[in-house]
Parts: structure tokens; sequence; C-alpha cells
């Protein structure tokens, strides 16, 4: 692989905030911050600057989702923010409490939006409203939306607002391991596919593998303030924990030692009528 290429890269998650208005019962910060005060996170947003420096070293085409561990509609910047990458697919995940009042800054702008459901979230009402009201105010516009459902979530109700579904397992509160009820996708090729092609950038410049949650920072390459993107796909340290997953052994890696996930995202079944085949 040249020194200079982007070779694999397919999709990169931008965090341009930590910031977040809500309190999710199977979050792993929350229970960072009651069991593990020593990792709490200093909460805040992205640099614009840091940004814009970003945003001219992605590629055209590939996916930018502008989330991590935060609620990216806090960010005060959004609308500029998505515009930045006007040249690459758009995407964030939201607990869309804020979808109404910055509809004009996504509207129109941001390709596709996926609002985070939770099992047993005593703001799923409160939540529902809000999300048919975005829908009948953007129309036929974009971003298109889907239902992002986690754990056990009846789906008819979206599925009735036409919204594509996606369903995700619940795991451990700390990372991608322990999930409940089956074990995620492993893809035939025997290599995790985020770490093959899908980084992720915090709000600090920290570039790491994946978008896993990781409080430890074992996943960190480095800092997009002090390398390019180019340099730390290409670092010493990625080529040899890509060795490690090319031999099968992931329990090389820090991070990758203790997670469960794939890169394949698994839902968990579906509560509506099986697809009947020839």
């Amino acid at each position: 692989m040249a020194k200079n290429s982007l070779a694999g890269l397919s999709a990169i998650n931008i965090e341009l905030t930590s910031r977040c208005n809500k309190k999710c019962w199977m979050c792993g910060r929350r229970k960072i911050e009651r069991d593990y005060p020593d990792l709490t996170i200093k909460y805040g947003d992205m640099d614009y600057k840091l940004l814009e420096s970003i945003a001219k070293q992605i590629p055209p085409g590939i996916v930018v989702q502008l989330h991590n561990n935060g609620e990216p509609t806090l960010y005060p910047y959004l609308g500029d923010a998505i515009r930045l990458f006007k040249n690459q697919i758009t995407q964030f995940d939201t607990n869309g409490k804020l979808l109404l009042e910055k509809s004009d800054e996504i509207i129109d702008n941001l390709d596709t939006i996926a609002v985070s459901v939770i099992e047993n979230d005593p703001d799923a009402e409160e939540q529902f409203v809000i999300l048919k009201r975005f829908l009948d105010l953007k129309g036929e516009s974009k971003p298109t939306v889907v239902a992002r459902l986690n754990g056990d979530v009846d789906s008819k109700r979206y599925e009735d607002l036409g919204l594509i579904i996606a369903r995700r397992l619940l795991h451990s509160p700390m990372g991608s391991f322990n999930y409940r009820r089956s074990f995620p996708t492993i893809p035939e090729i025997g290599i995790c596919l985020d770490f093959l092609n899908h980084p992720a950038i915090n709000k600090d410049g920290d570039f790491s593998i994946c978008v896993r949650f990781d409080p430890k920072r074992y996943g960190v390459l480095g800092n997009i303030r002090n390398q390019s993107i180019v340099e730390l796909w290409n670092s010493e340290k990625r080529k040899k924990w890509l060795k490690f997953h090319k031999k099968g052994q992931r329990s090389q890696i820090p991070l990758c030692s203790y997670c469960h996930y794939w890169g394949v995202p698994t839902g968990c079944g579906s509560d509506s009528e099986s697809i009947k085949l020839p």
C-alpha cells in the first residue's frame, strides 16, 4: 500500500461534539460517570477549524458519519459542518430531541439520519411525536430517515411511518461485548470490516481504528493535529495490527482483544411477518 494512499477507506466517523442531552440507561458514558470517574470524558465540541482541516483530507464519495459518543444536533455549527462534506455521503445518529429546533440545518442538507430508539426508554413517546412532526416538515426532501431500534422495540409504528428499520443488539455499556441474545455476525473473510475500512476521529482529533466505545483509548493511532489522515491510516501501528487481524490473532490488539464486534451490524430479529422465499 502506497504511503499516500487511503485504499480501503469507505467510511469515517467524525465526532462533532461529545456532549449529550439525554441519559440513556444503557449508555457506557453514564456507567463510567458512576463507576469509573477517573475515565470520565471531558465533554465539549470539535473546534470548527479542526473540522475544516479534516474535511479537506476526506476523499469524495465515502460515508461521513458526524457522530461518535455525543449528540450531533448539539453542535453549534451543525448546518455548516454538514455542508463541509457536500462531496461525501453524510449521516448521523441522533436521539431526536432537537430535530425540530435544528430542522433548517438538517433538511435538504444531510443525506440520511438514524433516530435511535432505546428499549424501555421513558422518553419514547415524546421522541415519536417529534419524529412524526419532523417527517411532516421535511416531506419528500432529504434526509432519508432510519429508525434504529436498540434492543426489544416494537417496530410496527415506525414501519407505518414508512421508515427504514435498523435493528441493533444491546451489549455491555463498556464496549461491544457481552451481546444480549446472540453474537454479532462474523464476515467470512475473518477480519473485522470496521478495522479494514471505518476509522473514527473524536472531538479532540484522536484518530482511532474504529468507532467502538473505547474509554481507555486503546484503539487510538495518533492525533489529526499532528499527523494527516493518510499518515495515520498507513502508520506502522495500524500495519502491525492489520497483520494480527490477517493471521486471525485479533486477541493481540488491545481494543480488539475484548471486542465481539466484527464490523457487520447485527439485528435481533423482527416482530414483522417473515419474508417468504419461493
